[in-house]
């Protein structure tokens, strides 16, 4: 029998090419979504591999139907080896003027998505006391950026919430392996059906990625269990700067983080994927439509608004000093 890998929003995105990525590395896949056109693709597209390939039509916001995949799964291909926790979706807008319905069913797609599918994960791993557990958190989840609350609330409590069930795991002495893959800006399908509440498209913050790359990173990481990583260098100075200066990084945010999310096509009137799916009738591939921008560090968008890029930084330094200065003012009153 072969390894047996659970991707959850494997229709489109990251977890499709995560899933074509085990399914590369010879495990039979089960594929979690809601999109029923995506689901049946990613399917036929894993299944060409010579794998086993399981669609599981779930909202992985609901605990029971996260259980009942699970059990579909080990009734049909057999013991879960691997457990991917990628599903997300999020709002673009800012914070007041998010539906509260709205901000609560993205954070429980984003945030208790995970949980579930962790808690699903445990509940078969634990007592063979073997298996791996990969989250998919984001640069995200270090630095909280504009018009972006509940998807980087959410990765927060992600990354929070894997620090604590693996200290668990660490505890009890279980075999079981938790890792997270911190994702940067990725070319995926969410631009163009996520909730979008401003008056241009929503884009990814340059540099742009395309999803294969953090698939083999999230592979590697469930087949050699390492804690966590960082994907792009250009994140990983972003995540060590918030880390040690997080004023910094809200500066650096304000200044930066707006415009750049944001293409300077007006948007159009669109489903979006919060409620319901939207690839129910069409596949949306692993891709989305920044194609010509993603080239990682290289993103020919990227490279060339590093001046302004540094500019930028400059003044956030420099707005930094000045919040520091105040504050000292204020405690010598």
């Amino acid at each position: 029998m072969g390894k047996i890998a659970v991707v959850t929003g494997a229709s489109a995105g990251v977890g499709r090419a995560t899933a074509l990525e085990f399914a590369r590395h010879g495990f039979d896949v089960a594929l979690l979504a809601r999109g029923a056109a995506g689901l049946e693709a990613a399917a036929k597209e894993t299944a060409a591999h010579g794998v086993q390939s399981l669609a599981v039509p779930t909202d992985v916001a609901n605990y029971e139907a996260v259980e009942a995949a699970a059990d579909q799964i080990e009734k049909e291909l057999g013991p879960i080896d691997v457990w991917v926790n990628d599903a997300m979706t999020t709002v673009f807008s800012t914070m007041w003027d998010i539906e509260p319905a709205d901000f609560q069913r993205a954070v429980e797609v984003t945030f208790l998505g995970q949980v579930w599918g962790t808690r699903a994960a445990l509940a078969r791993m634990r007592p063979r006391d073997r298996g791996s557990i990969v989250n998919v958190g984001s640069a995200l989840a270090f630095i909280g950026i504009p018009l972006q609350s509940a998807y980087c609330s959410s990765k927060f409590a992600c990354r929070g919430f894997f620090e604590s069930v693996r200290s668990e795991l660490l505890h009890e002495g279980s075999h079981v392996r938790m890792s997270m893959v911190h994702l940067p800006a990725v070319n995926t399908p969410q631009f163009d059906w996520c909730e979008n509440h401003m008056p241009r498209h929503p884009q990814p913050v340059p540099p742009i990625y395309q999803p294969e790359i953090p698939a083999k990173a999230i592979v590697a990481a469930a087949l050699d269990g390492r804690r966590a990583k960082v994907v792009g260098s250009w994140n990983k100075l972003l995540v060590a700067a918030g880390s040690v200066f997080p004023g910094l990084g809200n500066q650096y945010a304000a200044l930066g983080a707006w415009d750049s999310q944001l293409t300077s096509t007006t948007a159009r009137d669109r489903p979006a994927n919060l409620h319901q799916p939207v690839d129910t009738s069409f596949d949306a591939g692993s891709h989305g439509s920044f194609d010509d921008k993603a080239g990682g560090f290289f993103d020919p968008s990227f490279l060339e608004s590093l001046p302004h890029t540094a500019m930028l930084f400059s003044r956030a330094v420099g707005r930094t000093a000045v919040e520091k200065v105040r504050r000292r003012a204020v405690r010598r009153r």
